[in-house]
């Protein structure tokens, strides 16, 4: 009698063919991190007022973007399954229609930037803060569209299982960036000094030429120029840019919830004082960070589970979605038994503890990521479940669940643990844990029940 070797079990190809698309991505999660990091440093260089005005107009325009770019997420499941049922022909129309679909996005928030200056004032920000932001977004707002079609086309090499050129372009756009905003902020190289205005004539040049090089290679590469990408761009398919829309669309607006809800909680850490703000922007900063793990394994499970579904493979798409969630709980461990045990450690990376007045904030922020250890494991959980429910193009549903157990469970946990009970910020980061706890429990029992319908 002969026995299976390991290598030839349908797990372990699955968990390889998981690992060679979530590396890559979760790699391209953190080198974005890095881009927007450099910017924050270079800010930080000019003055507290040019970091304060960047920042403000930063995180007010990028919920917008969030919310576009979550839309087009809506057009890597749809390709997915065509490929997995091989329906080559039907990928470029996918392509073609988002494309026209992020120039529609993009004049909506390039709108909203062009006059963010008066958003924000109207909101009660300062004047010269908010009109300073207001500069910078206006040249940073010309990249928005490359930046978009870059999505797209991100989005098209991943479902071909091809992100490793995703992840080239975006390192190189760190370099570019880093050199740009030295340049262009300083009045270095022969640059005009443009201060914070640079900063966002850097952005905008990064996003073109990260466009230009990944579009330079899909029209180059010898199995993807096939698709002839750029034929008949101007037909548009508006039943093909509905569909892009009607699943995109739930993402974008889970995205843009969740968002919310941190905010929401930054605000609330913030009525504690100054001490427990800074705290919570550490954990939150450390948490993030680890948080592209997940994230690249959620993209990599949408992909594996939308081509099994398109090829009609019921239990490979189960394989695949099952696999990754396993994958995400197994590997959050290790971050969780860090933030666990090595708090403090973690905390002191960010906040110098021999610094007078930051021990107090160190040992706060330690006890924010002893809670959060609790519910890593359940977070990454629910954002990979969320992935392989995306592969099969269920995201209203998981839409509803998600909204239900941040706003509907979480944040009345938060200010009833927080406030009521005067338990602090351990009490407002437990009302988070509990969102996302109530989120893995029903997504994990949504992918099961629509595998057993599969």
């Amino acid at each position: 009698m002969s026995f299976p070797t390991v290598t030839s079990l349908p797990w372990r190809r699955e968990v390889l063919a998981i690992l060679h698309l979530a590396v890559p991505l979760a790699l391209t999660q953190l080198a974005h991190m890095a881009i927007v990091t450099t910017d924050v440093f270079m800010m930080g260089w000019i003055g507290p007022e040019a970091l304060a005005a960047g920042t403000l107009s930063g995180h007010f325009y990028w919920v917008f973007v969030a919310f576009v770019m979550g839309t087009l997420t809506g057009a890597t499941p749809i390709m997915a399954q065509h490929l997995g049922a091989r329906r080559f022909r039907h990928i470029r129309p996918v392509v073609r229609n988002a494309a026209w679909l992020c120039l529609l996005l993009a004049a909506m928030v390039g709108l909203v930037a062009w006059f963010s200056g008066t958003i924000l004032t109207s909101l009660g920000q300062e004047e010269p803060i908010a009109a300073s932001g207001q500069s910078y977004l206006r040249h940073m707002v010309w990249g928005l569209l490359p930046g978009l079609w870059l999505v797209v086309l991100s989005e098209f090499l991943v479902a071909h299982a091809r992100p490793q050129a995703v992840l080239v372009v975006t390192i190189l756009g760190i370099g570019l960036n880093a050199l740009l905003d030295y340049a262009l902020m300083f009045g270095n190289l022969g640059a005009p000094e443009m201060g914070l205005d640079g900063a966002g004539v850097a952005s905008a040049l990064v996003n073109l030429f990260m466009f230009s090089a990944l579009l330079i290679y899909v029209m180059c590469d010898r199995r993807l120029r096939r698709y002839r990408l750029m034929g008949r761009f101007w037909k548009i398919d508006w039943a093909a840019m509905r569909e892009i829309a009607r699943v995109g669309l739930p993402i974008a607006v889970t995205e843009v919830a969740e968002m919310g809800m941190f905010v929401t909680t930054s605000l609330m850490m913030g009525l504690l004082g100054t001490q427990a703000l800074a705290a919570h922007g550490v954990t939150a900063t450390c948490y993030g960070v680890i948080f592209m793990i997940p994230v690249g394994l959620a993209q990599a499970g949408a992909v594996r589970v939308g081509r099994a579904v398109g090829a009609g493979q019921a239990r490979s798409a189960a394989l695949s979605g099952w696999t990754v969630i396993a994958m995400s709980g197994l590997v959050a461990l290790i971050p969780a038994g860090l933030f666990w045990l090595a708090g403090t450690e973690i905390a002191g990376l960010i906040l110098d503890p021999e610094v007078p007045g930051n021990a107090a904030t160190v040992s706060l922020a330690a006890s924010l990521l002893s809670v959060a250890a609790f519910f890593m494991i359940a977070d990454a959980i629910q954002i990979t479940a969320r992935g392989a429910l995306q592969g099969m193009k269920d995201t209203a549903i998981p839409m509803v669940m998600a909204l239900a157990a941040s706003w509907g469970i979480g944040l009345p946990v938060a200010v009833l643990l927080g406030f009521k009970l005067d338990l602090g910020g351990q009490g407002i980061w437990v009302g988070l844990a509990v969102a996302m706890i109530a989120a893995s429990l029903l997504l994990v029992w949504r992918f099961s029940q629509k595998t057993r319908k599969l």
